[in-house]
Protein backbone atom coordinates (compact mmCIF):
# COMPACT_ATOMS: atom_id res chain seq x y z
CA UNK A 1 0.00 0.00 0.00
CA UNK A 2 1.35 3.41 -1.02
CA UNK A 3 -0.34 6.51 0.37
CA UNK A 4 0.08 10.20 -0.35
CA UNK A 5 -1.40 12.67 2.14
CA UNK A 6 -2.97 16.03 1.25
CA UNK A 7 -3.72 18.34 4.16
CA UNK A 8 -3.02 21.78 5.57
CA UNK A 9 -4.54 22.59 8.99
CA UNK A 10 -3.80 21.62 12.59
CA UNK A 11 -6.62 19.09 12.29
CA UNK A 12 -4.93 17.52 9.27
CA UNK A 13 -1.55 17.53 11.01
CA UNK A 14 -2.99 15.40 13.83
CA UNK A 15 -4.40 12.91 11.32
CA UNK A 16 -1.04 12.77 9.54
CA UNK A 17 0.66 12.02 12.84
CA UNK A 18 -1.65 9.02 13.38
CA UNK A 19 -1.04 7.70 9.87
CA UNK A 20 2.71 7.92 10.34
CA UNK A 21 2.62 5.65 13.39
CA UNK A 22 1.60 2.64 11.28
CA UNK A 23 4.20 1.33 8.81
CA UNK A 24 1.42 0.22 6.45
CA UNK A 25 -0.25 3.65 6.33
CA UNK A 26 2.73 6.00 6.68
CA UNK A 27 2.56 8.33 3.66
CA UNK A 28 5.33 8.20 1.09
CA UNK A 29 4.71 11.87 0.30
CA UNK A 30 2.85 14.82 1.84
CA UNK A 31 1.39 17.63 -0.24
CA UNK A 32 0.25 20.85 1.42
CA UNK A 33 -0.39 24.48 0.52
CA UNK A 34 2.44 26.97 -0.03
CA UNK A 35 3.68 29.10 2.87
CA UNK A 36 1.52 32.20 3.35
CA UNK A 37 1.97 35.55 5.12
CA UNK A 38 0.48 35.49 8.62
CA UNK A 39 0.39 37.55 11.79
CA UNK A 40 0.88 41.26 12.28
CA UNK A 41 4.29 41.19 10.62
CA UNK A 42 2.88 39.28 7.62
CA UNK A 43 5.86 36.95 7.65
CA UNK A 44 5.72 33.76 5.63
CA UNK A 45 4.43 30.90 7.75
CA UNK A 46 4.41 27.21 6.89
CA UNK A 47 1.12 25.32 7.21
CA UNK A 48 0.85 23.02 10.25
CA UNK A 49 1.02 19.95 7.99
CA UNK A 50 4.31 21.14 6.48
CA UNK A 51 5.78 21.53 9.95
CA UNK A 52 4.58 18.10 11.06
CA UNK A 53 5.82 16.37 7.90
CA UNK A 54 9.26 17.83 8.53
CA UNK A 55 9.24 16.57 12.10
CA UNK A 56 8.20 13.12 10.90
CA UNK A 57 10.83 13.03 8.16
CA UNK A 58 8.29 12.54 5.37
CA UNK A 59 8.94 13.94 1.89
CA UNK A 60 7.07 17.21 1.44
CA UNK A 61 5.95 19.26 -1.56
CA UNK A 62 3.97 22.52 -1.58
CA UNK A 63 2.64 23.02 -5.12
CA UNK A 64 0.60 26.08 -6.02
CA UNK A 65 -1.96 23.83 -7.70
CA UNK A 66 -2.22 20.14 -6.91
CA UNK A 67 -4.19 19.54 -10.12
CA UNK A 68 -1.39 20.67 -12.44
CA UNK A 69 0.77 18.18 -14.33
CA UNK A 70 3.86 18.69 -12.15
CA UNK A 71 2.02 17.89 -8.92
CA UNK A 72 0.24 14.92 -10.48
CA UNK A 73 3.60 13.56 -11.61
CA UNK A 74 4.95 13.84 -8.06
CA UNK A 75 2.02 11.81 -6.78
CA UNK A 76 2.45 9.08 -9.38
CA UNK A 77 6.21 8.93 -8.82
CA UNK A 78 5.68 8.41 -5.09
CA UNK A 79 4.08 5.07 -5.91
CA UNK A 80 7.20 3.72 -7.57
CA UNK A 81 5.09 1.87 -10.09
CA UNK A 82 2.46 0.80 -7.54
CA UNK A 83 -1.08 2.18 -7.16
CA UNK A 84 -1.33 5.25 -4.95
CA UNK A 85 -4.15 6.00 -2.54
CA UNK A 86 -4.62 9.71 -1.88
CA UNK A 87 -5.66 10.65 1.65
CA UNK A 88 -7.26 14.08 1.98
CA UNK A 89 -7.97 15.98 5.19
CA UNK A 90 -8.66 19.72 5.44
CA UNK A 91 -6.54 20.43 2.37
CA UNK A 92 -8.28 23.69 1.52
CA UNK A 93 -8.29 23.40 -2.28
CA UNK A 94 -10.50 21.55 -4.75
CA UNK A 95 -9.26 18.36 -6.37
CA UNK A 96 -10.33 18.25 -10.00
CA UNK A 97 -10.13 15.96 -13.01
CA UNK A 98 -8.03 14.25 -14.17
CA UNK A 99 -6.44 13.84 -10.71
CA UNK A 100 -9.83 12.96 -9.26
CA UNK A 101 -10.02 9.81 -11.40
CA UNK A 102 -6.35 8.83 -11.44
CA UNK A 103 -6.24 7.41 -7.89
CA UNK A 104 -8.50 6.15 -5.16
CA UNK A 105 -9.07 9.14 -2.87
CA UNK A 106 -10.26 8.91 0.73
CA UNK A 107 -11.39 12.03 2.53
CA UNK A 108 -11.67 12.66 6.29
CA UNK A 109 -14.76 14.82 6.82
CA UNK A 110 -15.62 16.03 10.35
CA UNK A 111 -19.37 15.54 10.33
CA UNK A 112 -21.95 12.78 10.20
CA UNK A 113 -22.60 12.93 6.49
CA UNK A 114 -24.88 13.83 4.81
CA UNK A 115 -25.30 16.50 7.51
CA UNK A 116 -22.91 19.43 7.16
CA UNK A 117 -21.30 18.88 3.80
CA UNK A 118 -18.98 21.73 2.97
CA UNK A 119 -16.28 24.02 4.31
CA UNK A 120 -17.10 24.59 8.00
CA UNK A 121 -18.83 21.50 9.42
CA UNK A 122 -17.50 21.77 12.98
CA UNK A 123 -18.40 25.44 13.32
CA UNK A 124 -21.85 25.00 11.80
CA UNK A 125 -22.69 22.05 14.05
CA UNK A 126 -21.95 24.12 17.16
CA UNK A 127 -23.76 27.18 15.79
CA UNK A 128 -26.86 25.12 15.04
CA UNK A 129 -26.99 23.72 18.57
CA UNK A 130 -26.51 20.12 17.39
CA UNK A 131 -26.23 17.60 20.20
CA UNK A 132 -23.72 15.48 18.31
CA UNK A 133 -21.46 15.46 15.31
CA UNK A 134 -18.70 13.07 14.23
CA UNK A 135 -16.31 12.04 11.48
CA UNK A 136 -16.99 10.27 8.19
CA UNK A 137 -14.48 8.56 5.90
CA UNK A 138 -15.70 8.96 2.35
CA UNK A 139 -14.51 8.38 -1.18
CA UNK A 140 -13.89 11.72 -2.84
CA UNK A 141 -16.03 12.40 -5.92
CA UNK A 142 -16.83 15.42 -8.06
CA UNK A 143 -19.80 16.36 -5.84
CA UNK A 144 -19.42 18.44 -2.67
CA UNK A 145 -18.76 15.85 0.05
CA UNK A 146 -21.38 13.61 -1.57
CA UNK A 147 -19.28 10.47 -2.14
CA UNK A 148 -19.95 7.08 -0.55
CA UNK A 149 -18.98 6.54 3.10
CA UNK A 150 -17.17 3.50 4.49
CA UNK A 151 -16.81 4.43 8.17
CA UNK A 152 -18.17 7.01 10.55
CA UNK A 153 -18.26 7.64 14.28
CA UNK A 154 -20.27 10.08 16.37
CA UNK A 155 -19.12 12.46 19.10
CA UNK A 156 -21.35 14.44 21.51
CA UNK A 157 -21.16 18.23 21.52
CA UNK A 158 -20.99 19.53 25.07
CA UNK A 159 -22.67 22.71 26.28
CA UNK A 160 -19.25 24.33 26.76
CA UNK A 161 -17.49 22.92 23.70
CA UNK A 162 -15.59 25.39 21.56
CA UNK A 163 -14.26 24.69 18.10
CA UNK A 164 -10.90 24.01 19.72
CA UNK A 165 -12.12 21.41 22.21
CA UNK A 166 -14.45 19.64 19.77
CA UNK A 167 -12.01 19.62 16.85
CA UNK A 168 -9.36 18.24 19.17
CA UNK A 169 -11.49 15.17 19.79
CA UNK A 170 -12.65 14.83 16.19
CA UNK A 171 -9.10 14.83 14.82
CA UNK A 172 -8.26 11.85 17.03
CA UNK A 173 -11.36 10.04 15.80
CA UNK A 174 -10.52 10.95 12.21
CA UNK A 175 -7.03 9.53 12.44
CA UNK A 176 -8.24 6.27 13.93
CA UNK A 177 -11.02 5.87 11.37
CA UNK A 178 -8.71 6.56 8.44
CA UNK A 179 -6.21 3.94 9.62
CA UNK A 180 -9.07 1.43 10.00
CA UNK A 181 -10.35 2.25 6.52
CA UNK A 182 -6.93 1.59 5.00
CA UNK A 183 -6.15 -1.60 6.91
CA UNK A 184 -9.62 -3.18 6.90
CA UNK A 185 -11.09 -1.90 3.60
CA UNK A 186 -14.72 -1.76 4.80
CA UNK A 187 -17.42 -1.51 2.11
CA UNK A 188 -18.65 1.88 0.92
CA UNK A 189 -22.31 2.87 1.02
CA UNK A 190 -23.89 5.76 -0.82
CA UNK A 191 -25.11 8.64 1.30
CA UNK A 192 -28.80 9.07 1.97
CA UNK A 193 -29.82 12.31 0.28
CA UNK A 194 -32.43 12.90 2.96
CA UNK A 195 -31.11 15.16 5.68
CA UNK A 196 -28.46 16.87 3.56
CA UNK A 197 -27.28 20.19 4.96
CA UNK A 198 -24.44 22.47 3.92
CA UNK A 199 -21.78 24.07 6.10
CA UNK A 200 -21.06 27.30 4.27
CA UNK A 201 -17.67 28.96 4.70
CA UNK A 202 -17.56 31.34 7.67
CA UNK A 203 -18.03 34.92 6.51
CA UNK A 204 -17.87 38.34 8.17
CA UNK A 205 -21.58 38.25 8.95
CA UNK A 206 -21.12 35.02 10.91
CA UNK A 207 -18.42 36.62 13.06
CA UNK A 208 -20.37 39.73 14.00
CA UNK A 209 -22.41 39.46 17.21
CA UNK A 210 -25.60 41.20 16.12
CA UNK A 211 -27.83 41.99 19.13
CA UNK A 212 -30.86 41.51 16.87
CA UNK A 213 -30.14 37.78 17.24
CA UNK A 214 -30.86 35.79 20.38
CA UNK A 215 -28.35 35.54 23.23
CA UNK A 216 -28.22 31.72 23.01
CA UNK A 217 -27.48 31.87 19.28
CA UNK A 218 -24.68 34.38 19.82
CA UNK A 219 -23.17 32.35 22.64
CA UNK A 220 -22.96 29.35 20.32
CA UNK A 221 -21.34 31.52 17.65
CA UNK A 222 -18.63 32.61 20.09
CA UNK A 223 -17.85 28.99 20.97
CA UNK A 224 -17.92 27.88 17.33
CA UNK A 225 -15.36 30.51 16.32
CA UNK A 226 -12.97 30.13 19.26
CA UNK A 227 -9.98 30.08 19.14
CA UNK A 228 -9.24 30.05 15.42
CA UNK A 229 -11.44 32.65 13.72
CA UNK A 230 -12.99 34.69 16.49
CA UNK A 231 -16.36 36.37 16.97
CA UNK A 232 -16.44 40.13 17.32
CA UNK A 233 -18.72 42.98 18.28
CA UNK A 234 -18.99 46.52 16.91
CA UNK A 235 -18.32 49.21 19.50
CA UNK A 236 -19.95 52.62 19.65
CA UNK A 237 -16.94 54.22 17.95
CA UNK A 238 -17.22 51.83 15.00
CA UNK A 239 -14.24 49.64 15.89
CA UNK A 240 -14.52 45.87 16.19
CA UNK A 241 -13.62 44.04 19.40
CA UNK A 242 -13.02 40.31 19.53
CA UNK A 243 -15.08 38.14 21.86
CA UNK A 244 -13.40 34.94 23.03
CA UNK A 245 -15.82 33.75 25.72
CA UNK A 246 -19.40 34.59 26.64
CA UNK A 247 -22.37 33.18 28.51
CA UNK A 248 -26.12 33.62 28.48
CA UNK A 249 -27.37 35.39 31.62
CA UNK A 250 -30.51 33.55 32.81
CA UNK A 251 -33.15 36.18 33.45
CA UNK A 252 -30.47 38.78 32.73
CA UNK A 253 -30.98 42.32 34.00
CA UNK A 254 -32.83 44.39 31.42
CA UNK A 255 -31.16 47.42 29.93
CA UNK A 256 -32.59 50.93 29.80
CA UNK A 257 -33.28 50.85 26.09
CA UNK A 258 -30.03 52.63 25.22
CA UNK A 259 -26.97 51.11 23.58
CA UNK A 260 -27.17 47.31 23.56
CA UNK A 261 -23.60 46.92 24.86
CA UNK A 262 -23.45 48.17 28.42
CA UNK A 263 -21.74 47.84 31.77
CA UNK A 264 -23.64 46.56 34.79
CA UNK A 265 -21.92 46.06 38.16
CA UNK A 266 -18.55 45.58 36.50
CA UNK A 267 -19.92 43.14 33.90
CA UNK A 268 -19.99 43.66 30.16
CA UNK A 269 -23.49 42.85 28.90
CA UNK A 270 -25.07 42.74 25.46
CA UNK A 271 -28.84 43.12 25.24
CA UNK A 272 -30.05 40.70 22.59
CA UNK A 273 -33.39 39.89 21.04
CA UNK A 274 -34.16 37.92 23.12
CA UNK A 275 -31.93 37.54 26.18
CA UNK A 276 -28.76 38.99 27.63
CA UNK A 277 -25.23 37.84 26.77
CA UNK A 278 -22.36 38.48 29.16
CA UNK A 279 -19.01 38.94 27.44
CA UNK A 280 -16.39 37.21 29.59
CA UNK A 281 -13.18 37.44 27.56
CA UNK A 282 -12.62 40.16 24.97
CA UNK A 283 -9.83 41.25 22.67
CA UNK A 284 -9.70 45.01 22.05
CA UNK A 285 -8.30 46.17 18.69
CA UNK A 286 -4.53 45.80 18.64
CA UNK A 287 -4.38 44.16 22.07
CA UNK A 288 -4.33 40.70 23.60
CA UNK A 289 -7.37 38.90 24.92
CA UNK A 290 -8.32 39.92 28.45
CA UNK A 291 -10.97 39.46 31.08
CA UNK A 292 -13.95 41.71 30.35
CA UNK A 293 -13.85 43.19 33.84
CA UNK A 294 -10.21 44.20 33.31
CA UNK A 295 -11.16 45.75 29.99
CA UNK A 296 -13.86 47.85 31.66
CA UNK A 297 -11.53 48.97 34.43
CA UNK A 298 -8.76 49.96 32.05
CA UNK A 299 -10.63 51.36 29.09
CA UNK A 300 -14.35 51.59 29.63
CA UNK A 301 -16.89 51.52 26.84
CA UNK A 302 -16.44 53.96 23.94
CA UNK A 303 -18.88 56.84 24.19
CA UNK A 304 -19.12 56.80 27.96
CA UNK A 305 -18.69 60.07 29.83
Amino acid sequence: MVTVFLGTSEFAAAVLDRLAREPETRPALVLTRPDRPAGRGRRLQAPPVAVRAGELGIALEQPENVNEDAARSLISAAGGGHPVTLLVCAFGALIREPLLSEHEILNVHPSLLPRWRGAAPVERAIMAGDQETGVSIMRLTAGLDSGPVCLRASEPIGAEDTYGSLAGRLQVIGGELLVRALLQAPPFREQDEDGVSYAEKIGPEDRLLDPARGAAELERAVRALTPHIGARIELADGTLMGVRAARVVPGGPAGDGGAPLRESDGRLLLDCSPGVLELLTVQPPGARAMDAAAYLRGRGLPGRA
